[in-house]
């Protein structure tokens, strides 16, 4: 029955019968027999019936709460018997926001020095990407955003706050100064993170509470492409405080604190909400624990 839970998980997520098939590694029928012989046996309809995939049955959707929880623990037993076995080996698979990236190296490192035979992924994604990946097994780590959006089922420790900074060239005419406002930079010509991204949602807020609306010109999903649009001189950009440190600026380049409002959003790390967890996940989350403290500086 576990492989059937795990398919019906794939189309939960999928929602598309032919993906969740190709994503099972199985051909279409495969999977579609599975998702009936799994009707059959829990004696419901989870799928509502029709050419296509049109949603799952009230009963569809009670069963894939307890499909994940099955399947989690089933994958924990596992995970546990090969540790048993061989010590803790393995691959972390991890999906953080972008602006979190350069955090990870203090999480990642002291973990690797404790576990030197497990290998870590790292995947950039959305804050809702992070959420939906840890929700359907394809991580087993998010760092996200704390207290801006639901964050569903899942256990959180708080590393650092998220602060920002106007990132400009020095010749550019708010170069000089020590801090900036919203509505002093709305007018600018920003390059910044793409609507989906919740950092770019977090910065139109603000600009929101200041009265003020951005016209930005430029959009991308990557903090390292704005960046290189502002050393041509013609673009700015607004970064986190601890990404500006982390990439390192050189001496054309300015990052200028903003005020009004002086904004902050919590950043964490999150896992799924249950007990017990994987030896991997438990060994990140024992290492979480003891560097948070000092990420309190970012």
């Amino acid at each position: 029955m576990i492989d059937k839970l795990e398919m019906f998980i794939l189309l939960a997520r999928e929602q598309h019968f032919g993906r969740a098939a190709e994503a099972a590694g199985v051909t279409q029928p495969t999977l579609s027999t599975a998702i009936r012989q799994l009707e059959d046996q829990l004696g419901v309809m989870l799928v509502e019936r029709g050419s296509r995939f049109r949603g799952l049955t009230p009963e569809g959707r009670r069963v894939l709460d307890w499909a994940r929880q099955i399947v989690g623990d089933v994958r924990t037993m596992r995970a546990e018997m090969r540790e048993a076995k061989r010590g803790l080996s393995g691959t972390l698979r991890i999906a953080a926001i972008p602006t979190a990236l350069p955090m990870l190296p203090r999480l990642i490192e002291p973990f690797r020095a404790r576990h030197g035979d497990v290998q870590v992924r790292v995947h950039s994604a959305s804050s809702v990407d992070v959420l939906r990946w840890l929700d359907g097994f394809e991580i087993d780590v998010g760092i996200t955003y704390l207290d801006d959006e639901p964050l569903g089922r899942v256990s959180t420790i708080p590393l650092y706050d998220e602060r920002y900074q106007f990132i400009t060239t020095a010749d550019a005419p708010l170069a000089d100064r020590d801090s900036v406002t919203w509505a002093e930079i709305a007018s600018e010509p920003l390059c910044l993170l793409t609507p989906e991204m919740q950092n770019r949602r977090l910065i139109n807020r603000h600009f929101e509470e200041a009265g003020a609306k951005p016209h930005p010109m430029l959009e991308a999903n990557s903090m390292i492409v704005l960046y290189a649009h502002v050393l041509t001189g013609n673009w700015a950009s607004i970064l986190p405080l601890d990404l500006a440190g982390a990439i390192g600026f050189s001496s054309d380049v300015r990052a200028i604190p903003i005020v009004e409002p002086d904004a902050t959003h919590a950043i964490g790390l999150v896992v799924p909400e249950r007990e017990p967890h994987t030896p991997l996940v438990e060994a990140m989350l024992a290492t979480a624990r003891k560097v948070a403290p000092g990420l309190t500086s970012l």
